[in-house]
């Protein structure tokens, strides 16, 4: 039998985030990624989530090496809890990913950081039969590569996180690597599909820096400026901008410092030392010769922004004549958080502007259908996988790969765990490998469980209903009414009338178990059930029911 290839994803797929796929042959593993996803309102209390690593504890023996894409935190965030829990010998990454990851590591003093082998884009490297190589492309972040997986038994190409920017900020993409390669045979192509909805092509880069630019020149007083943190070509445009206009750059929030730090040491963000001045003497320069760099974009409570609209930063007080600048779009499901800093801001007197086709303050840094279109004419891949998007956006980009002439059947849209065999005749899905996910909270890795999340979402919904039930140590009998608590529930005072009810109901209940059985556990759970649907029939809700058993001495 021919060697086959086996191709899944940890993370990444029927989901944004997260990533983190493995190539698997002739015994060895490949890891390309190991991202987090950050959390909505449907996982309180959780911090991140990462992929059920599993299968690679299993199989650490066999793991070659993780290879990283490019240095965004959904493809580099994981990293740290990966290696908690998995040998990984060495990091393949590039340029300014290099630099992100050693100052992830800083703040996990116990992992032992593993060898970490910084490649460009003419790097080649030789494992048995296989040749794992690069080339450059396009992003909001530098250093931007797609990894060429070579093999007897087929060729893959794994895109990463791309645009098609011919006038990038940065260095222009190696379109002649992708032609060569595709002269050559794909036999497999994943792409990201995060942008498979929009139709077209995205704009430039250097278009939103130059519409950042000619808005410096005509603000009179303080710019402040919010965008996401990861995206040190924007940070860099913002730099330049203040530098022209002759402002000074004051900077907020610890992932935007971070960045900035990164930067400056890699050369992306070139500017004297003097430009950036610390937060708490921005008081000390003339309005119209500052500029406010922020996070809080997407409207997060806590970032530096919000504070900023709701009165309560540190540093920064709005005043009337402030021109604040979102260099951003809203993420679907932060339209809301959004919309309320910018009321906060137009409150206080601020003049807002934000992405329109009048002023271009932001860009993806993702390929739209035109430049996915676009790639898949480029490379010709047999095989197609998309990957990097919920179930819409890849079903949305096979259908994109399939206009441009891969046949139906070559197209797989897969889920996390799914496992795809690639070999010379032919290529198909079989299998799976254990898949999921793990939530991280503070410093605790998978203690969160999904029942724990289910009571979370319940309590912070539905609220709590709890009843006290006071026994006789000896004699098992119940020395009083049972003890109501309520919290997020009912007001008592105002349902005296079912709260009453309620414990007589639980309270006779129990005396009828308690002439059957005293095994507590048994108990507690029947009451819980039986309360649980009293409470559904004379309320129509569900908070959490919890019975609590104390016992007396005579």
């Amino acid at each position: 039998m021919n060697k086959e290839i086996k191709v899944f994803a940890l993370g990444g797929l029927l989901e944004v985030g997260k990533n983190c796929y493995c190539i698997e042959h002739d015994d060895k593993i490949y890891i390309i990624d190991a991202g987090i996803l950050f959390p909505d309102s449907h996982l309180p209390g959780v911090d991140y989530v990462i992929p059920d690593f599993t299968y690679l504890k299993d199989n650490q023996d066999k793991i070659v090496g993780l290879f990283i894409t490019h240095g965004h935190e959904d493809h580099i965030g994981g990293i740290p809890y990966l290696l908690k829990q998995v040998n990984i010998n060495k990091i393949y990454a590039s340029g300014i990913a290099v630099d992100l990851i050693k100052t992830k590591l800083i703040d996990f003093p116990e992992i032992s950081e593993p060898v970490i082998i910084n490649y460009n884009s003419d790097s080649k490297f030789t494992f048995g039969t296989v040749e794992i190589s690069f080339i450059r492309l396009n992003h909001s972040i530098p250093d931007e590569h797609a990894i060429v997986f070579k093999s007897p038994e087929g060729t893959i190409l794994h895109t990463g996180d791309y645009k098609i920017d011919f006038t990038p900020v940065g260095p222009k993409a190696e379109y002649e690597k992708l032609t060569q390669l595709a002269c050559e045979g794909v036999d497999l192509m994943l792409s990201d599909s995060t942008n498979a909805m929009s139709e077209g092509f995205s704009k430039s880069e250097s278009v939103v820096g130059d519409s950042i630019n000619d808005l410096f020149s005509h603000i009179e007083g303080r710019a402040i400026i919010a965008t996401f943190a990861s995206n040190l070509y924007r940070i860099s445009q913002i730099v330049d901008a203040s530098v022209a206009n002759g402002r000074h750059i004051a900077v907020f929030g610890r992932s935007m410092e971070n960045m900035i730090e990164v930067g400056r040491k890699c050369g992306y963000i070139n500017s004297k030392e003097n430009i950036f001045v610390d937060p708490e003497d921005i008081n000390n320069y003339p309005m119209n010769e500052i500029t406010l760099l922020c996070t809080g974009s997407q409207g997060e409570p806590m970032a530096a922004l919000s504070r900023v609209a709701n009165g309560s930063h540190k540093y920064i007080q709005l005043i009337p004549g402030d021109t604040v600048i979102f260099s951003s779009s809203p993420i679907p499901g932060n339209a809301e958080g959004v919309n309320k800093t910018i009321n906060a801001l137009h409150k206080a007197g601020c003049e807002v502007i934000v992405n329109s086709p009048i002023n271009d303050t932001h860009t993806t840094g993702h390929a739209n259908q035109g430049e996915l279109k676009l790639m898949h004419s480029l490379v010709k891949p047999k095989y197609f996988m998309p990957i990097h998007g919920e179930f819409s956006m890849l079903k949305v980009h096979a259908k994109l790969a399939n206009q441009i002439g891969c046949p139906k059947e070559n197209i797989f849209v897969m889920k996390n765990g799914q496992v795809l065999h690639l070999n010379k005749e032919t290529c198909y899905v079989e299998g799976e490998v254990p898949s999921g996910v793990t939530y991280i909270e503070g410093t605790r890795i998978g203690d969160i469980t999904k029942t724990v999340i289910e009571e979370r979402r319940i309590l912070e919904n539905e609220g709590l209903f709890a009843l006290v039930f006071t026994l006789n140590k000896e004699t098992f009998e119940q020395v009083c009414d049972p003890q109501v608590v309520s919290r997020g529930f009912i007001y008592l005072k105002e349902n005296e009338e079912l709260t009453h009810y309620l414990a007589d109901d639980a309270k006779n209940y129990l005396n009828s178990l308690l002439e059957k059985s005293h095994d507590f556990d048994e108990l507690k759970a029947k009451i819980e059930e039986h309360v649980d649907n009293e409470v559904k029939t004379k309320t129509d809700r569900s908070p959490m029911v919890m019975a609590i058993f104390m016992f007396l001495k005579q």
